[in-house]
């Protein structure tokens, strides 16, 4: 009897185990299905916020050459009307950037010359006085004007050739 009870209950415990069997394997098929799906939304929002950085990048671009094209028009017009106002006006015109950056020029010199007039006053030693009146802004402000004037009028000159 006990051999036909437990044939009886391993075939009901392998029955229903193999009725189950295709219900886990369903489950286990959808979390698999549900990581997929989650990859590819994570992957979508990716793309759409690497879409997005491209799209203002773009427009940033844009920007700037509507800036630029506003420059060269701007330049254009002050030359036109530089040429119809003479030669003396032109000349004047000219001198003007110039002359202001030789005058702040020369009074930024007279400035750290009397600094440094008035330091050597104070028997301060040499290597102190300079070290003190030559600082990262000095060096800053000496580099900006080089750029301005040397590396400037490179571009200028290559750009009209």
């Amino acid at each position: 009897m006990f051999d036909l009870l437990s044939g009886g209950l391993l075939g009901s415990l392998f029955g229903g185990l193999f009725r189950l069997a295709p219900e886990i394997l369903k489950f286990l098929d959808k979390a698999n299905e549900r990581k997929h799906e989650l990859n590819m939304f994570r992957l979508q929002t990716d793309l759409e916020r690497l879409r997005g950085e491209f799209k203002v990048e773009e427009k940033y671009v844009d920007y700037s050459i509507t800036q630029l094209d506003a420059i060269k028009e701007a330049f254009r017009e002050q030359s036109e009307t530089a040429k119809s106002a003479g030669w003396f006006v032109s000349a004047i015109s000219a001198l003007v950037r110039p002359g202001i950056t030789w005058c702040l020029f020369g009074m930024y010199a007279a400035v750290k010359a009397c600094a440094i007039y008035m330091a050597f006053l104070s028997d301060a030693p040499w290597y102190e006085v300079l070290k003190a009146n030559w600082n990262e802004n000095d060096f800053g402000l000496f580099t900006m004007v080089l750029t301005f004037w040397f590396v400037g009028r490179s571009i200028e000159k290559y750009q009209k050739s």
